[in-house]
């Protein structure tokens, strides 16, 4: 059994013992695949179908490679993997079917099954990620839960002068909107404005 230290390199670890999965079924893992621990683009209440994974294309990495992220919600050393083992799919086909056509074959290939934009390992493939979990030792992270965060109290809006000429714009907080009936001047012109 390892023992890692930080996340990023039990991720790199679980993510060459994933390369062979890849490679009994035909596929070649490209070996400067970034994984990383973190928030997912649309993930951390933002959305109501939260991101627990996500891959980017070569394209939109300016070293050329594909970057992994695997939430920070997430501790569970399975779930982990099989997330990892997901966007790794991504990273093979560099996103280019989404998760259809070639995505779709590779993945049932490997042993992930259900509706493929939220795939679970099947029977096999569990097995499998659970002798490379415990070969890993333990995640080294504690999940993060957003349920708890405190929601910002302060809304500015913004104020747009109306008037064709003056064109100004700022933001105030409610207590002034509020205060001023919803009705500002322009402080510049004093011409009517608008409150978004």
């Amino acid at each position: 059994m390892t023992n890692f230290k930080t996340r990023e390199e039990w991720l790199h670890g679980a993510n060459k013992a994933l390369a062979e999965i890849f490679k009994v079924e035909g596929y070649i893992l490209p070996n400067d695949v970034q994984v990383t621990c973190g928030w997912p683009s649309k993930s951390a209440g933002r959305s109501s179908r939260q991101r627990i994974g996500e891959c980017w294309p070569r394209g939109a990495s300016k070293n050329n490679v594909n970057e992994v992220i695997i939430s920070m919600s997430l501790d569970d050393p399975i779930q982990v993997l099989e997330t990892l083992i997901h966007e790794l799919v991504h990273a093979i086909d560099d996103c280019k079917s989404g998760h259809k056509g070639p995505f779709r074959k590779m993945a049932l290939a490997i042993g992930l099954e259900g509706k493929m934009t939220s795939t679970h390992a099947g029977n096999a493939l569990k097995l499998q990620l659970e002798a490379i979990a415990s070969n890993l030792g333990t995640y080294p992270h504690g999940s993060i839960d957003f349920s708890n965060r405190k929601k910002q109290t302060t809304r500015m809006h913004k104020v747009t002068c109306q008037d064709d000429g003056c064109g100004m714009v700022f933001r105030t907080s409610n207590k002034w909107v509020e205060l001023s009936a919803h009705y500002l001047d322009c402080p510049i012109c004093h011409g009517p404005t608008t409150i978004g």
